[in-house]
C-alpha cells in the first residue's frame, strides 16, 4: 500500500509539473510575441486589432440579424423583417470588405517584425558571432532554420506576430457565439458548446505545438536532405556528377536522408495526433451534442421560437467548429516561433563560446590610431589555437612581419596556414598567446578597423555573381564609382581584355544566368580576386595576404605573377602563402611552418644552405620540376 500511494504521488507531481511547464511555455510565448508586435509601432499594432475585433463581431451581428429577421417573418411582420435582412447583408458586406484590410495590417506587421529580426540576425551573424562559433554544427543548424524562414518570407518571426493578432478575431466569434447561445438557449448549452470549443481547441494548439518542437529538433537531419537536393539541382556539381555517373547514387542517397529525416517525424506526428486526437474529438462530439440536445429540448418544450432556436443552433455550430486548425495563425505561429527560437538560440550559443574571451579594454576615447599603427611590426607571440579545443592547429607560434616588407608562409598542408591568417585578421581569437601590432594586443583593437586594413585574397575565394564592377571594388565599397582605378587594377592582375571584351564592360555580370552575363574560367577569378587585393592596397589596406594566388593559374600566368611580385608587394606589410618556391624564394623572409610551429625562418638563400626542413622541400620541388623540364 504505501508503495502504491508512493507512485500515485509521484505521477500526480509529474502531471503538475507537465501541467507548470506547459503553463510557462504558454506564458513564454506570450511575452516573446508582445515583443516582437512592439517592434510594429503602436498605431499599426491598435489598427490591425482594431480591425480584427470589428471582423470578428461581423458573423456574430449576420447571424442575430438573420434569426430576427426569421423571427419577425414568422410572426408576419415581413416589413421590419427587411430592416434586418438589410442590417445583416451590411455586416456580411463589411466582413468582406474588412479581409483585404485585414491582410495589409497583417502583412505590415509581419514586414516590421520581419525587418526588426534580419537586421539583428545579420548583424550579429556578421559582426558579433566569432567565425569558429559560426562552423559548429549546432550554431549551423540554428543559422539554416533561420536563414530557411527568412529565404521563404512566409513562416517568419513576423508571420508568427501577426498570426497570434489574427486569433482576435476569432476569439471574438467564439465569444460572440456563447453569449448568442446564452441569451436563446439558457447558460447550461452556452456552457456546453463554450466546453467544446476551449477544450477541442486547446488540444488542437496543443498537439500543434508539440509537433513543431519536433520539426525543430529535425533541423540537423533535414539541413542533410537540402544539401543533398541542392548538390542534386544545382549547376554548380553538375559537371562531377554527369561525368563520373552519380545520378543514380545521389537519387539513392536522396532517398535515404529522406527517409531519416521523415520516418522519426511521422512516427511522432502518430504519436501527438492518434490517441490524443481521439479523446479531442470525443469530448467535442459529446459536448456539441449536449448543447444541441439542451437546444431541442427548449424547441420541443415551446419556450423559444423559430428565431431564437435557429441562432441558437448556429452558435452552438460556431462554438463546435472553432476546435480546428486556423490557417491564418497556428502555422504561422509554430514555424515563426520556431524561427525567433533558432535566432535566440543561435546568439545565446555565440555568446556563450564568447564568455571566456578577453573583452576589449578600449572606449571610444582611447581606441588606438589605426594609421600610426600601419607601419608598426606584427608580432605573434606565443600564439596556440584549436578548433575543437583538443587538437591545436598552432602551437606556441612566435614570428614577425615587418613593416613594409614581405613574408612568404610555406609547409606541408595542414601546417596551420590558412588559419594562421584567420588568427591575423581577427577572424578567430587565440586560445593562448598574443598577437601585437605595435606593442598594441589584437584584442584592444576595434575589429572591423583593424581588417579594413586588410587585403587578403583566401585559397577559396567566394566567385560573387555580380558586375565586374562590384566583384573588383568590393575590397572598398566606398570607391565603387572609381573606374580608373578598377581598369588599372584588373590590367595590373593581368585582366586588361576582360572589360573590352564584355558585353556591359564594368556593369557585365559574371554569371550566365543573365541575357547579358558572362562566366570566367578558373584562372580568370582568381586573377579577379587578385585585383580585388590591389585596389584594397589602392585605397588604403596596408597589409596585403596572398593565399595560394597561383593555384588556378597556367604556366604563363604564374611565371607572370611572379616577375610583378616584388612590383604587387613593394611598400605594403605582405604576406604570401604558396607551395610554389618560385614565388617565396623572392620574398624578403620565408617563415615554414611545421606542426602549427615556426620551424624555420630567414632568407631563402641562407634556409637551402642551413640544410633543414625548407631546404628538403625545395629540393624536392626542384628535382620535380628538373625532370618536368621546368624551373623551380
Amino acid at each position: 500500500m504505501p508503495e502504491q500511494t508512493h507512485g500515485a504521488r509521484a505521477r500526480a507531481s509529474g502531471r503538475l509539473r507537465r501541467i507548470s511547464d506547459r503553463a510557462g511555455e504558454r506564458r513564454r510565448a506570450a511575452r516573446q510575441l508582445a515583443g516582437l508586435l512592439s517592434r510594429a509601432g503602436r498605431g499599426a499594432v491598435a489598427s490591425t486589432i482594431l480591425a480584427h475585433l470589428v471582423a470578428g463581431s461581423m458573423p456574430i451581428v449576420f447571424l442575430v440579424c438573420l434569426g430576427r429577421a426569421l423571427q419577425l417573418l414568422v410572426s408576419e411582420s415581413g416589413s421590419i423583417a427587411v430592416w434586418w435582412l438589410a442590417a445583416g447583408l451590411s455586416a456580411f458586406l463589411l466582413q468582406q470588405l474588412l479581409a483585404p484590410v485585414q491582410l495589409l495590417l497583417s502583412e505590415m506587421i509581419a514586414r516590421q517584425v520581419d525587418r526588426y529580426c534580419l537586421r539583428r540576425f545579420t548583424g550579429f551573424a556578421l559582426t558579433r558571432a566569432p567565425l569558429r562559433t559560426l562552423e559548429r554544427p549546432a550554431v549551423a543548424d540554428r543559422l539554416s532554420q533561420a536563414n530557411e524562414a527568412f529565404e521563404q518570407m512566409a513562416l517568419t518571426p513576423g508571420a508568427a506576430a501577426e498570426g497570434a493578432l489574427a486569433l482576435i478575431a476569432r476569439y471574438t466569434q467564439l465569444a460572440g457565439a456563447v453569449v448568442v447561445v446564452a441569451v436563446t438557449a439558457g447558460p447550461w448549452a452556452a456552457l456546453g458548446a463554450a466546453f467544446v470549443a476551449v477544450v477541442t481547441r486547446r488540444g488542437q494548439s496543443a498537439a500543434f505545438n508539440r509537433w513543431g518542437k519536433h520539426v525543430r529538433l529535425a533541423a540537423p537531419a533535414r539541413r542533410r536532405t537540402a544539401y543533398v537536393r541542392d548538390l542534386a539541382t544545382s549547376t554548380r556539381a553538375a559537371k562531377e556528377i554527369r561525368t563520373l555517373g552519380l545520378i543514380d547514387w545521389i537519387d539513392d542517397r536522396y532517398a535515404a536522408e529522406s527517409r531519416g529525416h521523415l520516418e522519426p517525424l511521422w512516427r511522432s506526428r502518430r504519436a501527438v495526433y492518434g490517441r490524443p486526437f481521439v479523446v479531442y474529438t470525443l469530448l467535442g462530439l459529446a459536448g456539441t451534442a449536449a448543447a444541441l440536445l439542451a437546444v431541442a429540448g427548449l424547441g420541443a418544450g415551446g419556450t423559444a421560437s423559430v428565431g431564437p432556436l435557429a441562432m441558437a443552433v448556429q452558435g452552438v455550430v460556431l462554438c463546435a467548429r472553432f476546435g480546428v486548425m486556423f490557417s491564418e495563425s497556428d502555422t504561422k505561429m509554430v514555424y515563426g516561433r520556431n524561427a525567433w527560437e533558432a535566432l535566440l538560440e543561435f546568439e545565446r550559443v555565440c555568446l556563450a563560446a564568447t564568455a571566456g574571451e578577453r573583452r576589449r579594454r578600449t572606449t571610444a576615447e582611447n581606441v588606438p590610431d589605426l594609421a600610426a599603427l600601419r607601419s608598426r611590426t606584427i608580432t605573434f607571440d606565443g600564439v596556440s589555437f584549436s578548433y575543437d579545443g583538443r587538437r591545436p592547429v598552432l602551437r606556441d607560434l612566435g614570428f614577425q612581419l615587418s613593416a613594409g616588407t614581405s613574408t612568404a608562409l610555406v609547409g606541408v598542408n595542414g601546417a596551420g596556414k590558412t588559419t594562421l591568417v584567420k588568427v591575423l585578421t581577427g577572424l578567430y581569437r587565440p586560445d593562448e598567446g598574443r598577437v601585437l601590432v605595435g606593442g598594441t594586443d589584437l584584442v584592444d583593437l576595434p575589429p572591423e578597423a583593424w581588417r579594413r586594413q586588410f587585403a587578403v585574397t583566401f585559397q577559396d575565394f567566394v566567385r560573387y555573381e555580380l558586375t565586374i564592377r562590384e566583384n573588383v571594388a568590393m575590397s572598398a565599397i566606398t570607391h565603387l564609382d572609381d573606374d580608373a582605378g578598377i581598369l588599372a587594377e584588373l590590367s595590373r592582375a593581368g585582366l586588361g581584355e576582360l572589360v573590352a571584351s564584355s558585353p556591359s564592360g564594368l556593369d557585365t555580370p559574371l554569371t550566365r544566368a543573365t541575357a547579358d552575363g558572362r562566366e570566367l574560367s578558373g584562372g580568370q577569378w582568381q586573377r579577379l580576386a587578385l585585383a580585388r587585393s590591389l585596389f584594397a592596397v589602392r585605397h588604403g589596406a596596408s597589409v596585403l595576404v596572398l593565399d595560394e594566388p597561383t593555384a588556378q593559374l597556367d604556366a604563363r600566368g604564374e611565371a607572370e605573377f611572379y616577375d610583378m611580385f616584388l612590383e604587387l608587394t613593394r611598400g605594403v606589410t605582405s604576406m604570401i602563402i604558396s607551395h610554389r618556391f618560385s614565388s617565396v624564394r623572392r620574398a624578403d623572409r620565408i617563415v615554414v611552418l611545421d606542426g602549427g610551429s615556426v620551424a624555420e625562418c630567414g632568407g631563402h638563400d641562407d634556409l637551402v644552405a642551413a640544410g633543414g626542413e625548407y631546404a628538403r622541400l625545395f629540393s624536392a620541388q626542384a628535382s620535380r620540376f628538373a625532370r618536368a623540364g621546368g624551373k623551380a
